[in-house]
Parts: structure tokens; C-alpha cells; sequence
């Protein structure tokens, strides 16, 4: 069997960089032949089989014709005569087109090798613009390698701005959309995936309320980068920096939504914007069908990041109350996650990347101590219903006030 490393494996190979998956291209077999040698068909559209042992993925190679609009809109031919060039004439990317032998061996006939030497994403021909889902895919390599200094080719860049102009870019799926979004946000640069969306004028379409933000200023002496979308992304990395969470990373790009609904007469105030956003919040996670653990954080940290920044100057009891709509004084909070945002959102501002943020400290400390207090003697009392709340709250708040003495006498 005719069997070569193919794609990212390749690829990073050549860049010194962990391979995070090995997947194999076939010549002369077929289907049926591949089950007889003992593997197990996967892939329901195209060719794709698992090897017995490894697990890798064999694909026959094949060839695509477009057929119709969208990422699947496509006619496949996997016959035992596809050479190995026209399999890999039908990938996306240059430095994803070549494939190794056994011995080390480069096969590069579309130039992945100069490309890669120069960090150039360059499309292998007038294809790339008919699968719409390569725009995401450039978009994520751009948040993956920009530490390495990769940058779309001109060329490119314009093929990706007539796929958006000719509307290529609106048969999109929302579950595809959202898959290649998470793969960005776990990236190393996350905010290079949604620049290089806006930079194609893509973002406008996918994320038309992140790209709403760009433009719209804020007060300098709070935000030295004034442009709210400048904010935004610098906050997404600042979160990056700080975790590998997600989960957080998407809280952090869509804190500040509101922004961008406030109106124009009250710039470069956005008195409110922390409540103003979260419909549009609800509207982006509804249309991508974004994870309800995500959007749950995302709208926890909209609601009351400035609560968190300001936590030195709110009384115990709304400090308190904070606490509990963020749920922390339950067991599977995520008041953490939720601190994490909050301080990305405070380092994300032009000369404070590398602030402190002890408000983390207070009210973890906060925290601890309404967690900690006795309430036996409220639950063993004459007390019922709401009264039994509202006397636990009083004796957290109690435990916050002193908590509050520590911290504003130090």
C-alpha cells in the first residue's frame, strides 16, 4: 500500500513543531480494499479510514468538483487513479500541500517549502474560493503561527475578500463556524483569528457584534487604546496569557458588547453597557449555537466586570450580592473563571498589561468567608422561606465587612 504523511503533520514537522495529529493519503486502492487490510471506515462523505493499530487517518486520494454553494457543496472522485499531485492540488494552503515519505522524503510540487521558509499562507489555486470554511481555516492558522510571524498573502487576501463580496462567506454553518471559533480561541494568538476576519471583511458577517465595537471610543484616561475593538482583542490575549480556558477567552472577547449599543450623543461614555450587551450577547451564542457553559460565564462577566474592578469601593452587602448572583457560594461556581476575565478585561488597556489586580485577592477573601459562616442557628430557628435568605445574607455580609476592614486598612 501506496501510503504518505500528508497536511499539518508535514507541516509542522518542517517548523520544528509538535505534530498534533498524523493523517495519511492512499494511492491505487480502493474502499473495499481498505477494509480487507483490516480498517475501519469513518468518514461518511469522503473516503477516510482508521488504521487498525495507530488510529491515524488513511484517505484515499482523491479529487473535489464544486457543485453547488457551501463547504460540502462538492462531487468527489476517489478512484485508484488519482495521483498524488491532484490530491494535493485540492487543499487549501501551500504549506499544507506536500507529503513525506518514510525516509524523510519532501514531496512539494506547489512550493510549501519556500512558503513556509518565507511564513507565507498562500492558496494553491482559484479553488480555495469555493469552500467557504477556508477563510476560518486561514483565519485559525493566523492565531496559531503569528508568534512565528506568518501573514496572508496578498493574493489571498483578496481571494478571501471577494468570497465574502460574492457572499460565498454566508453559507457558512453556525455548527462549523463555532467548531473552527474554539479551535482560534485555544490558540496561542486568538485575537490574530478574529483580525484577520475583520481584515477580509468576514468579521462583519460571522461576528457582526464583535466588528460593531471597532470605532467606538472610550474615555482615554481609562483607556489609553481609546477604540473599543483595539480594547477587545487586546483583552482576548491578555486572556490567553492567563488561561487556557475557553471558556474564559469568550468571556473576555464579548464583555463589552453594550458598548456598541450605547448611544452615539453619550460617547465616549457607556454608562450601563454592562447590561445594554446582553442581548446581543444572547443573539451571537443563539445564531452560532454556542455551548450554554460558555455563554453562561460570557454573561456573568458582561454583567459585572466593573463590578469586580470596582470591588474596593462597593458597600459588604453589594459586594455580597454579587457574590451571589455569580452563584459563589455554591459549590460548582466558576468565580474563578470569572476573575480571570475580569483581570484580562484590566490589563487589556494600552500601558497596564502588566498591573496588579488584587480586587482577585478581596474577593476571593470575600468569598471564603460568606462561604465559611455558621448558619445553624438561622436553620434551627422559627425563620421560614425568604426570611432564612435574607438572615444568611446578613450574617455573609457581616463576614465581608470585616474581611473589607482587612483589606482597605492594609
Amino acid at each position: 500500500m501506496k501510503a504518505y504523511l500528508v497536511g499539518g503533520a508535514v507541516r509542522d514537522t518542517l517548523l520544528n513543531l509538535p505534530v498534533r495529529e498524523r493523517d495519511w493519503v492512499v494511492l491505487g486502492e480502493t474502499p473495499e480494499a481498505m477494509l480487507q487490510k483490516g480498517f475501519t471506515k469513518v468518514g461518511k462523505d469522503f473516503p477516510v479510514f482508521l488504521h487498525p493499530e495507530t488510529k491515524d487517518e488513511y484517505a484515499l486520494a482523491r479529487t473535489e468538483r464544486k457543485t453547488t454553494h457551501g463547504y460540502k457543496g462538492f462531487a468527489v472522485c476517489a478512484t485508484p487513479d488519482v495521483s498524488l499531485a491532484e490530491d494535493l492540488l485540492r487543499r487549501d494552503l501551500t504549506i499544507n500541500a506536500m507529503a513525506m515519505l518514510d525516509n524523510g522524503e519532501i514531496i512539494d510540487p506547489y512550493g510549501g517549502q519556500e512558503d513556509l521558509k518565507n511564513r507565507v499562507f498562500r492558496h494553491i489555486s482559484p479553488a480555495f474560493c469555493e469552500d467557504p470554511v477556508r477563510v476560518l481555516r486561514i483565519a485559525r492558522f493566523c492565531a496559531r503561527y503569528q508568534h512565528l510571524g506568518f501573514h496572508i498573502a496578498p493574493e489571498t487576501q483578496k481571494l478571501m475578500q471577494n468570497m465574502v463580496k460574492q457572499g460565498e462567506i454566508d453559507h457558512l454553518v453556525p455548527d462549523r463556524v463555532w467548531a473552527e471559533t474554539t479551535k482560534a480561541l485555544s490558540e496561542q494568538s486568538p485575537s490574530a483569528y478574529f483580525q484577520a476576519l475583520r481584515d477580509c471583511s468576514a468579521l462583519a458577517r460571522i461576528f457582526p457584534e464583535i466588528d460593531a465595537l471597532f470605532g467606538v471610543p472610550q474615555t482615554a484616561i481609562y483607556h489609553p487604546e481609546i477604540d473599543t475593538g483595539i480594547h477587545t482583542l487586546m483583552v482576548l490575549d491578555q486572556a490567553a496569557l492567563l488561561s487556557n480556558k475557553t471558556t474564559i477567552r469568550f468571556a473576555a472577547l464579548t464583555h463589552d458588547l453594550g458598548k456598541a449599543l450605547t448611544p452615539v450623543t453619550n460617547w465616549p461614555s457607556h454608562h450601563g453597557h454592562e447590561t445594554l450587551g446582553l442581548s446581543a450577547l444572547t443573539a451571537l451564542c443563539t445564531r452560532l449555537r454556542v455551548p450554554n457553559n460558555y455563554q453562561k460565564l460570557a454573561q456573568q462577566v458582561m454583567q459585572y466586570h466593573t463590578h469586580s474592578h470596582r470591588a474596593f469601593e462597593l458597600k459588604a452587602s453589594t459586594l455580597c450580592a454579587t457574590l451571589v448572583s455569580l452563584n459563589a457560594f455554591k459549590a460548582d461556581n466558576h468565580l474563578n473563571d470569572f476573575l480571570l476575565a475580569c483581570e484580562a478585561d484590566a490589563k487589556g488597556r494600552l500601558g497596564f498589561e502588566n498591573s496588579a489586580y488584587p480586587q482577585a485577592h478581596y474577593i476571593l477573601a470575600a468569598q471564603k468567608a460568606g462561604a465559611d459562616i455558621d448558619s445553624s442557628t438561622v436553620l434551627s430557628g422559627n425563620l421560614q422561606g425568604k426570611e432564612i435568605g435574607i438572615a444568611i445574607n446578613r450574617l455573609r455580609t457581616a463576614e465581608i465587612s470585616k474581611i473589607k476592614a482587612q483589606f482597605t486598612k492594609n
